[in-house]
């Protein structure tokens, strides 16, 4: 294997860049911390990991600074989550907290999956609040969810195939990951981080983004 930058000036160089991508979007909630010394043991390993595994990508096919930092927030995600203590990750709260808050706002087949939407939400860089609030808006699931959702799991209003023309979801997590999954790599990625942004190019409605922020601030204060 090639050899590898220095852990120093990678390590500066991708928490400059991943902070930078937290702080310049709408995601300003997102306070990932060390709460231990579990998280600093385990510091010098996280970056050598995302290291050796964008050097593997550039042996095969292209890689890009993209893939080094999004593997770097699912590093992070994943070390957070083996603290010996708990760690805010998102508005003041931790992962669990974060997952009771979302959970107050989902009803009927979103009932309970909180910590999907959390977890899914930190990995891919979405704000927690927006992803459910889209889910509320395009499932109806505050009241009745809708047919796409209680036939094809589909939780997003994302189209495909196995339901006339929409995607199908063997359950109502792949569901909730995959249309998390997809705000964050062909929306948040892209640099649309706002819900008037991403509303412009995912749905035709001019006041889709006016109802999902609505929503947001219900969750928010839920």
């Amino acid at each position: 294997m090639k050899n590898l930058p220095s852990v120093k000036g990678i390590i500066m160089t991708l928490l400059v860049i991943t902070l930078l991508e937290f702080m310049g979007s709408s995601l300003e909630r997102f306070t990932i911390m060390k709460s231990d010394s579990s998280l600093t043991s385990m510091g010098m390993n996280l970056i050598e990991s995302v290291l050796i595994k964008a050097e593997n990508e550039r042996n095969g096919e292209e890689s890009s600074l993209a893939f080094t930092t999004s593997s770097f927030k699912q590093e992070i995600s994943v070390a957070s989550l083996k603290a010996e203590s708990p760690v805010v990750i998102y508005d003041g709260m931790t992962l669990s907290e974060l997952a009771a808050k979302l959970d107050r706002s989902l009803k009927n087949e979103l009932a309970g999956k909180g910590y999907v939407y959390a977890n899914a939400s930190i990995t891919w860089g979405v704000d927690p609040y927006m992803a459910v609030a889209i889910s509320l808006l395009e499932t109806g699931c505050n009241g009745k969810c809708s047919n796409l959702v209680r036939q094809c799991n589909n939780v997003g209003g994302m189209v495909g195939s196995g339901c006339d023309g929409w995607a199908k979801f063997d359950t109502i997590d792949e569901g909730i990951e995959a249309m998390i999954r997809n705000l964050g790599k062909y929306y948040v990625a892209q640099g649309l981080t706002t819900v008037e942004q991403i509303g412009h190019k995912y749905a035709a409605s001019s006041t889709w983004a006016t109802k999902v922020r609505n929503y947001m601030n219900q969750i928010q204060n839920a």
